[in-house]
């Protein structure tokens, strides 16, 4: 057996119907595409979302709210996770390095400390933001909340 002479199974392949070729085909006068509208005439291209003249859904959907375009979104870091990770790591200073290295945020996120849990050990935390009730708890424990930019 050669490659040239290699062909489908038998059956397996069919003729493509030949539209718009004359009454004797079957598909003769409108040729498949129905009668008369833009979709029956050659070079039709639809909008997206054209619905025929219909008002597109994207127009008859109510739109509400407000998008702020400037917003700076923080991930959150509870004191609590602080602790367990300087436990972990051995270290009394936390930077944001060690956070994201943990996991605790994406390598390209901003991270704020939140004061969810108890923290005993005098920590050293650096973040993007604190909240009032991380920094008390961090401060009550003996420890600093530095804040980055």
């Amino acid at each position: 057996m050669k490659l040239s002479e290699l062909k489908p199974a038998k059956g397996a392949t069919h003729n493509s119907k030949r539209i718009g070729r004359g009454q004797g085909s079957g598909k003769g006068g409108t040729a498949t595409r129905g009668t008369k509208g833009a979709q029956a005439r050659a070079g039709y291209e639809h909008k997206i979302g054209f619905e025929g003249g219909q008002m597109p859904i994207q127009r008859r959907v109510p739109k509400f709210g407000f998008k702020n375009p400037t917003r700076v979104e923080y991930t959150a870091v509870n004191v609590s996770a602080l602790q367990a990770l300087s436990e972990r790591i051995g270290k009394t200073e936390i930077g944001l390095d060690e956070i994201k290295l943990a996991g605790l945020a994406g390598p390209k996120e901003l991270v704020k400390v939140l004061g969810n849990g108890e923290i005993s050990a005098a920590l050293t935390v650096t973040a993007d933001a604190f909240s009032s009730s991380a920094v008390s708890k961090i401060e009550a424990a003996g420890g600093k909340a530095i804040v980055i930019g």
